[in-house]
């Protein structure tokens, strides 16, 4: 049962952090489709599901490590986790509510980092663990060029 509520608690933390970017991002298809975006940019709709199945991703990537570990909070595995789960949830407010795309690139540069330490950390714990965040890896490492792609052809509108 502590596990089946463990797992209830990370999905919850993830997904709460996810949802707080969507309160940041609720005006972001209409902003997203009137900026100038690069050709291999995806379209605004693909985002939501995408983030949704990371999310999830992360959040049993997590529970995996939290549940099997007892060590993981003197290696900062989960603090890892966490860090980097707050520096995520930031990008929304930087670059959709507040429009400011050079600390939009600064945060998504500073988390592509901080998962390679996540992913790292998680390793040394559980390897099904550290292989889950890597379709997250691989997807802010496309999401940091591309903020950079559309922060530097708007700067107009993204400072």
């Amino acid at each position: 049962m502590k596990n089946l509520i463990g797992l209830v608690v990370w999905l919850a933390v993830t997904l709460g952090v996810g949802a707080l970017g969507a309160v940041a991002s609720v005006n972001a298809a209409s902003f997203y489709a009137n900026l100038v975006r690069p050709e291999w940019s995806p379209p605004g709709w693909l985002f939501g599901p995408v983030w949704t199945t990371l999310y999830i991703l992360m959040a049993v990537s997590v529970w995996l490590v939290w549940k099997q570990n007892p060590s993981a909070r003197r290696t900062g595995a989960l603090e890892w986790f966490v860090a980097q789960l707050l520096v995520n949830g930031l990008w929304s407010w930087l670059f959709f509510a507040w429009n400011m795309g050079l600390w939009a690139f600064v945060d998504v540069a500073l988390l592509v980092l901080m998962i390679g330490c996540t992913v790292r950390s998680f390793w040394a714990l559980n390897k099904t663990a550290s292989l889950l965040l890597l379709p997250y890896w691989a997807w802010v490492i496309f999401a940091s060029a591309l903020t950079w792609s559309v922060w530097r052809a708007n700067p107009g509108v993204l400072g």
